[in-house]
């Protein structure tokens, strides 16, 4: 009876914790709809519709910064003002990777993008980890980390 229960210990004990990482396909889905949405949101040039999926703890580290960028406040700033001086912008997302943690999730992938900034055209690819935890029911995106490839 002794091993029993220590079986029946040991065997709940592996299943909690070896099934915390939940990647469900309608999660899966969920998180990369959301990103697909925020692109569509900055490519539609609407900051207020992009900004619903911005953690107020933001933080980033993007292609060409040389700080983390801190707060939801400088986020939509530098969003806004790239927006600003770009035209006809489309990202597409490149084999997406989703894992879910409870209320955290990452996304690794690929990007490619393009567009026109200042009057050129411009295109670009990189690689990316968004992270995103889940508040109230909703997810919202609390960290990018963003690298630029040749």
């Amino acid at each position: 009876m002794r091993y029993y229960s220590f079986f029946l210990l040991l065997s709940t004990f592996v299943f909690t914790h070896c099934t915390s990482f939940t990647n469900t396909e309608a999660t899966t889905n969920e998180i990369k709809a959301i990103l697909t949405e925020m692109w569509d949101a900055i490519e539609q040039e609407d900051m207020d519709r992009y900004a619903r999926y911005i953690h107020p703890d933001f933080t980033q580290f993007g292609e060409y910064d040389s700080v983390l960028r801190q707060g939801k406040a400088a986020e939509l700033k530098g969003i806004s003002d790239w927006v600003l001086s770009a035209d006809s912008i489309q990202t597409q997302m490149i084999d997406p990777k989703v894992t879910v943690n409870g209320a955290t999730a990452w996304i690794t992938y690929y990007w490619s993008d393009k567009g026109v900034e200042q009057g050129k055209p411009f295109a670009t690819h990189g690689k990316s980890t968004r992270i995103f935890t889940k508040e109230n029911g909703k997810w919202l995106c609390i960290h990018g980390h963003y690298t630029l490839l040749p």
